[in-house]
């Protein structure tokens, strides 16, 4: 039987510098930090926008927190022109230690990968029952990384196990909440404002909507097994003639793509399907893998440089992907441009868009591309969509890697009734992608590019 798995508590990054990826995440992405765990051993964060949380570790065991000062101080460290995290929040946040006098815990809820570069490697459900799931699926051969543990301080308990996964040092933690009502976890404690903060413009991100795995050729059956049996997924075509064995195929013009996608549903044990509302309960995983005969591309640039698969890039869902990526640019998120003739020179491309309600010239300023989704499904009349196929079509653009490697960036998507991932799109896609990636290979060694506005 597989795990029943409830809401996607968080998704866990592990990076070398905490405070770069704190200041982009606030400052630029618009995420809010809303909790802290900090000690003689460990940085740990937690950002939300909506319901998509990200905890980002810092794997350096030397910085502290005055937590009676709300500064982040630094010990052995050398100086970075990167604003760090006390200099972007200090004045406008601080931590309430109100509730710090019974914590009774010393833990990451997941565990520190031994990699020598930044890696998201967690992936949080929340689970009923931590024990018993945790026995059903370690019947099954089930590996863990952590047995199932119980932590507490003055807000409640909260119990959590760590599943190793089938995909590279991707780590899945199982987490009951049901009695802590805390900000977050225990050890955390609540970050508050402290001051006006800078005026900035709102983003529309409600949720995460997929994530994709970069894997080794041929590995996607073990991948698609392995989830099936422990976590109950379901197989999701992303393409209406997609092959059931072979999956969605690009082998063309210098594109060597295989993509296989699946999904999980909250009630997946049951079988039955979300309704609508519960859209940021589901979300979907994506599993990348090279085709030879194309030649070396993103994918295995990806598993070189991450040392072997794992999480490549992560889907946000927003409700308004044209104001999200205005927001976004002007407070210097950087996207890769999709290549001007998707706009100008694909048959149907600008009257599809205008179709939809947007203006073409508008759409391609930002590099958001656009795709109608042509499939007809039962999901319809769940979601109350009209059977007309124009209503069908999402949205999406990607952002340039936020690691000093290139092994890891955010998509924003948004959707209109349709549930792929922009069959359509692909081509453009990764031909931005690898255009983006081979640009930062011709850079001089030691290059550092500052953040532009991001508009095309």
């Amino acid at each position: 039987m597989a795990a029943y798995l409830g809401r996607l508590h968080h998704i866990a990054l592990h990076v070398r510098n905490v405070d770069k990826i704190a200041y982009d995440l606030v400052a630029k992405f618009r995420f809010n930090l809303f909790a802290a765990r900090l000690n003689e051993k460990a940085r740990q964060f937690a950002f939300r926008k909506g319901s998509a949380v990200f905890i980002v570790n810092e794997r350096l065991n030397h910085p502290f927190l005055d937590l009676n000062e709300g500064v982040v101080a630094h010990k052995g460290r050398p100086s970075s022109s990167t604003p760090v995290l006390n200099e972007i929040c200090s004045s406008h946040f601080k931590l309430d230690a109100s509730n710090n006098s019974n914590t009774e815990c010393n833990f990451l809820y997941d565990v520190q990968p031994n990699y020598s570069l930044d890696t998201v490697c967690n992936v949080c459900f929340e689970v009923e029952d931590v024990e018993r799931t945790s026995s059903a699926l370690s019947n099954q051969g089930c590996d863990f990384l952590v047995s199932p543990t119980t932590v507490r301080d003055d807000n409640g308990i909260v119990s959590y196990s760590v599943v190793k996964s089938i995909v590279g040092n991707v780590c899945h933690t199982l987490i009951d909440k049901t009695r802590y009502e805390g900000t977050f976890l225990p050890g955390f404690e609540k970050v508050t404002k402290n001051g006006p903060l800078v005026e900035l413009a709102t983003s529309p991100i409600t949720h995460f909507d997929h994530i994709a795995y970069a894997c080794p050729r041929k590995s996607t059956p073990d991948v698609m097994r392995w989830y099936e049996k422990y976590f109950g997924f379901q197989r999701f075509f992303i393409d209406r003639d997609e092959d059931v064995n072979e999956g969605f195929v690009l082998n063309e013009n210098g594109i060597g793509l295989r993509l296989t996608a699946m999904e999980y549903w909250k009630c997946s044990e049951l079988g039955l399907m979300l309704p609508c509302k519960d859209k940021e309960q589901n979300c979907k995983f994506v599993i990348a893998e090279s085709l030879p005969e194309q030649g070396i591309n993103q994918v295995d640039s990806f598993l070189e440089k991450h040392e072997g698969a794992g999480i490549q890039h992560i889907g946000l869902y927003t409700e308004d992907i044209v104001s999200t990526a205005r927001s976004l640019a002007q407070a210097g998120v950087e996207f890769f441009s999709p290549p001007p003739a998707y706009y100008t020179e694909q048959v149907g491309k600008q009257q599809e868009m205008v179709d939809a309600g947007y203006d073409p010239e508008l759409l391609s300023r930002y590099g958001v591309l656009l795709d109608t989704d042509l499939r007809q499904d039962t999901s319809d009349s769940v979601c109350g969509l009209a059977p007309s196929e124009n209503k069908r079509y999402l949205l999406q653009m990607f952002t340039k890697p936020i690691f000093a490697e290139d092994t890891f960036f955010l998509e924003l998507i948004e959707r209109r009734g349709a549930s792929g991932f922009g069959e359509g799109n692909i081509r453009a896609l990764w031909r931005s992608v690898q255009a983006g990636i081979e640009s930062q290979r011709e850079k001089p060694e030691g290059h550092n590019s500052t953040a532009q506005t991001g508009q095309h």
